[in-house]
């Protein structure tokens, strides 16, 4: 059963403090669709992080990238174009970025080539912690493999999150596993919207941000109601909907 995400705003996100920062999880399809909707959406979520999915690859893969940061005023990360097969990480110009881990899959002939863009940054005064942008598979076995990379992707560091397309339903069996392991940041701390694909008709939740134990997950959905966030740009900006987290990590 689907709800209507319009019908009220979402509660006000907490107030920015010492390791808080807003991480949004994004899709934006090769920036195929509507490029100034998509830069509005962004830039009214006000993000520290950005993990980016389907980011170009072929045409100018790092002018384009180049080209988002600017126009959201971030600054590449990590990944992008080939690099990371489509993920890609922006961030402020303020995050501290100590050392960048992108990482091509292993690629089941046919199939389209999948990385992850993780870097080991810090945020807001936080302790070092990783981030990964990525985007699974649509072959069941394939992914659930990379689910299992994903769980050694975090090793980079104690505390870690992940945002992405994952390509699965909560009840699959990949993001099961994941969720035995991390914090699902929208069951944990629901806000806004839940599902986010598609954006005509919100049905189904295939995108998400996990967190491992350690980092407080204050708020996790679809910014719908967000002031500056406008259904018609949603509809417009590209064919998912963005989840955005608002999270606590331990400052040193």
């Amino acid at each position: 059963m689907t709800s209507d995400p319009t019908t009220a705003a979402p509660a006000e996100l907490p107030p920015p403090g010492p390791g808080r920062l807003r991480l949004l999880g994004y899709n934006v399809r090769s920036l195929r669709d509507d490029r100034q909707a998509l830069v509005r959406v962004i830039r009214a979520c006000a993000p520290d992080l950005v993990c980016v999915q389907e980011s170009p690859r072929y045409w100018r893969p790092r002018g384009q990238a180049a080209w988002l940061a600017r126009r959201t005023g971030t600054v590449v990360l990590a990944g992008g174009g080939r690099a990371a097969a489509g993920p890609l990480l922006l961030g402020r110009p303020e995050v501290d970025v100590l050392a960048v881990h992108d990482r091509l899959l292993p690629k089941t002939r046919g199939l389209h080539a999948r990385g992850f863009a993780s870097a080991l940054v810090r945020v807001a005064g936080s302790v070092p912690f990783s981030v990964t942008s990525c985007h699974l598979s649509l072959d069941p076995q394939e992914r659930y493999g990379q689910f299992e990379l994903l769980l050694d992707q975090l090793r980079i560091a104690e505390l870690g999150v992940v945002a992405g397309d994952f390509n699965e339903h909560p009840d699959g069996p990949g993001w099961r596993l994941l969720a035995a392991r991390l914090q699902d940041g929208h069951l944990t701390a629901p806000w806004g919207g839940e599902f986010t694909s598609v954006p005509e008709n919100p049905y189904q939740r295939i995108d998400a941000v996990f967190a491992t134990p350690g980092v407080r997950v204050l708020a996790c959905g679809v910014p719908h109601g967000l002031p500056g966030v406008t259904e018609a740009d949603l509809r417009a900006a590209t064919d998912h909907l963005p989840v955005l987290a608002v999270l606590e990590l331990p400052t040193g």
